[in-house]
Parts: C-alpha cells; structure tokens; sequence
C-alpha cells in the first residue's frame, strides 16, 4: 500500500444549520456515524475520552461471513467501541486479524483519502490548552482566526491536530452568527468545552462529479459553499499556496458531509487502489436509509464502486451495504428489512 495520510488539512467554511428536512423520495435520511480504523483500541479509547470529553457507549467483537461480507476483508475479526460527544456518535474498529496496512507517514493534506472530523469547542484557546497539555501533535502550526475580509467566515477559529496513530482531526470554534445555533445554546446552557461534531470532511478531485453522487444520487442537500486561501489557510494546512472549494451538505439529521477540492496544489494523490477496511487509514461515513435496495439499485446504475458485494444481513432486522464513493472515501449505509421509503 503507497504512503497516505499524516499531513494537515484544513476546512474553513461557514457550515449553515443543518436541513429542516430532506427532500421527497431522498435516499438518505441521516448521516449516524463516522467510523475510524485504528491499531490499538484502548489507547485511542482514552484519548477520545479522556482528552476530548467522548462517552463510551459500548464495545463489541465482531467476527463471521457476514461481517466479512460487509467490510471486504476474509477471516477478519474485530473490536468496535461505540462513542459519543453531544448528539454526535463515532466508532472506532480495531482489527484482531487481519491486521491492516499501518498509518502512512508521507501523506500530504490534499491527498484524495483524507478525512477528518471538525469538534466544536465553546472556547478555542482553553481548548488549545487543553490538547497541548495533553501533549498533542500538532498538524496546524497553531490555531487559526478566518479574516473578517471573508465574510461568510470571518472570525471562525480553527486548529487541526492528531490523534495517538496519526488521524487528523479539528477543533472548530464558532463566532456569534455564525455555525449552527444549536452550538452557542450547548456552550451557553451546558459549559462544557467540546460540544459535538459538526461535520465530516473529505478531499474531493471533482466537485461537480462529488455533486452527482451525494446530492442526485444519495439525497443530501448542499448547505453552504466558499473558496478558502490565504495565510491562514496556508497555516492550518502546512500547504504553501493553499487555495480550496469547499462545499457542506446535509441530510435530515447528522453532521454534515463537506467537500474539499484542492485548486491549488492540485497535486493530490489519489485514494490506493489496494486501500482495505482494515488499513489505518480507512474512515467510514455511515447512512440511515429508508430503502436499501431502491438505494442499491440506484448505486449500481451509477457504476458505484462496492466493497460489499450486495446487501448484506446483519442479524435481526439489520441490512448493511458498504461502497466507495468517486474518489474511494467509503461509505456504509444502514437499513431493515423491508422498511420503506420515508419510514425513519
């Protein structure tokens, strides 16, 4: 497996509330979960709760035909933990065997496998703090302010650091009138300092191509959408020239899903073509939907990339379908057995 991910990236964008409601007929009705591939399950455990303020929710062990169906991986056995922060859930998977390709350390941030997630904090410098007294890497040379030249995201902090394997993750920190209001009454009712996760982030190569996929294909509604450069943008990514298309989509309920296209350096390399569920650098972005099989079909008429290769049946009334989307970030979407369309 070529070298990936250890590089910064930085997404700064003003993400607007999520959608009231998602349109008739969309294929996905929330984005559940986003799912990370780790070594050493308890340590990151108590990392991200620990250091981040995430509850642990449970564990499991997972093992058998269907799971190995679902992920594309033979023989495989793995531990998943289950956490949340807010409103806002994460899953973290831990492979017994077989063990994946280990976090690459030659990644830039604008190699097409990147993927992070943005955690709103209510105070950016006492969050700061925080990580570095935790000893935290840093992947930004130190937290950002957006220039109140941009004004859709003037005043925006942001920093992005790294997890103890090397996961790129972001503390976001929201202005007055800015963000999802729902951010300013959870730091004003709860004083807790991370507060949830606002959205997933992805490079993308292609816009428009990313577009026909997750808003005509799955549904998801474009929330917001900006052209990104300058110093301080150049600062959070350790990208000289730095200059991003950045666009936020939504589904009903969730945290959002947020394009970023490098225009400038568009260098980046693609997403491997050998890249497996159980290597390091593989994220998930998990999906309710109401009709699986409609989904499928559709999926499949789009020439969709499937790691799975259909539906599969997970026990009980639980379906699964995992796929690649144009640029080989993956995705995981859940259902039940003959639920219809709308029914969530």
């Amino acid at each position: 497996m070529s070298g990936r991910i250890g590089g910064a990236l930085v997404a700064l964008v003003l993400l607007l509330a999520p959608a009231s409601g998602s349109a008739q007929g969309s294929a996905v009705s929330a984005v559940e979960s986003v799912g990370i591939t780790v070594g050493d399950l308890g340590r990151e455990i108590e990392f991200f709760t620990q250091v981040l303020g995430f509850e642990l929710l449970g564990r499991e062990e997972d093992a058998g035909t269907q799971h190995e169906a679902l992920e594309g991986v033979f023989g495989l056995r793995k531990l998943v933990a289950s956490l949340r922060l807010g409103d806002e859930r994460i899953e973290l998977t831990q492979y017994l065997a077989p063990e994946g390709e280990p976090y690459p350390l030659d990644s830039r941030s604008n190699d097409r496998w990147f993927q992070h997630v943005a955690i709103i904090v209510s105070d950016m410098q006492r969050a700061y703090g925080t990580l570095r007294a935790h000893g935290v890497r840093h992947a930004s040379s130190g937290p950002q302010r957006l220039p109140d030249w941009n004004p859709n995201a003037g005043g925006i902090e942001a920093f992005y650091f790294k997890d103890p394997e090397g996961h790129v993750l972001e503390i976001l920190a929201f202005p007055e009138g800015k963000g999802d209001p729902k951010w300013h009454r959870l730091a004003e009712t709860t004083g807790a300092l991370f507060l949830g996760i606002d959205h997933t982030a992805i490079v993308v190569s292609d816009t428009e191509a990313s577009l026909a996929f997750y808003r005509d294909v799955l549904g998801l509604r474009v929330a917001g959408a900006s052209e990104n450069y300058g110093t301080e943008q150049e600062h959070l990514n350790n990208v000289f020239g730095a200059r991003l298309r950045i666009t936020a989509l939504r589904a009903a309920s969730g945290p959002g899903i947020e394009f970023l296209e490098y225009l400038v350096p568009s260098d980046g390399r693609p997403y491997p073509l050998d890249g497996r569920s159980n290597d390091l650098v593989h994220w998930e972005t998990r999906l309710a939907v109401g009709d699986l099989a409609g989904l499928e079909a559709r999926l499949r008429a789009a020439r969709t990339n499937f790691v799975s290769p259909g539906i599969v049946e997970l026990g009980g009334e639980e379906t699964a379908l995992l796929v690649r989307d144009p640029d080989g970030h993956a995705l995981e979407f859940h259902g039940r057995a003959g639920e219809p369309v709308g029914s969530h």
